[in-house]
């Protein structure tokens, strides 16, 4: 079985090729769920939102490794001007992306009866 890593340097499209039996890529996908479906669902987003929305998973990930190095008592494998930047660049990618949830459109369940009962899509 692969092992589960998120790749050292970033690089598109690295949540779809992690192997999905791993606890790791689970974390990672519901992540990438929970943030998409707090900026609209994905599938109302822009392709750059979603690519801001990949890197800044790959950068939280980064930063809780680089944070857990720490906690376990490996200073040398903690660079803090590497954290820095990189929890700068996170706050970048979320400023961008907006910090409100966004609400998706709902039909009304009115508006959608009478389109049906109309012959409509609904």
């Amino acid at each position: 079985m692969p092992k589960p890593v998120v790749p050292d340097r970033f690089e598109a499209g690295y949540l779809d090729r992690m192997d999905g039996r791993t606890a790791l890529a689970a974390e990672m996908r519901a992540r990438w769920q929970e943030l998409t479906d707090d900026l609209g669902g994905a599938d109302r987003m822009s392709y750059a939102k979603r690519s801001l929305c990949e890197r800044a998973l790959w950068l939280e990930h980064w930063i809780r490794e680089a944070e857990r190095a720490l906690a376990e008592g490996r200073p040398e494998d903690f660079d803090v001007s590497r954290w820095v930047y990189a929890s700068n660049s996170l706050q970048g990618i979320f400023a961008k992306l907006g910090l409100d949830r966004v609400a998706r459109d709902v039909t009304d369940l009115r508006e959608y009866m009478a389109k049906a009962k109309a012959g409509g899509d609904g």
